[in-house]
């Protein structure tokens, strides 16, 4: 399930706030590589990110939801995330 525009929005902003990414949330697209790829993003930051985007959106993530292929990319995080509000 692809994210809307206004999740995919409110996924960057979630996780520019929690990785305290500053200005350079702007450039953060769809396509755009994470886990391995930005280096806010660690083990212990994918906790805190999934933590928030929890409260944000008042969804649970299960442990076994996640796996690599969650944190990919940003446009993965936000249609996770759509999947999740769809449920």
């Amino acid at each position: 399930m692809t994210a809307t525009d206004s999740t995919f929005t409110a996924v960057r902003s979630v996780l520019a706030r929690t990785l305290q990414l500053d200005g350079k949330a702007a450039s953060l697209t769809r396509g755009t590589e994470l886990l391995g790829s930005l280096a806010e993003l660690d083990s212990m930051a994918v906790v805190q990110v999934l933590a928030a985007l929890e409260e944000h959106f008042g969804i649970v993530v299960a442990d076994d939801e996640v796996s690599a292929d969650t944190f990919a990319t940003l446009g993965g995080l936000a249609d996770f995330v759509e999947s999740k509000l769809a449920a």
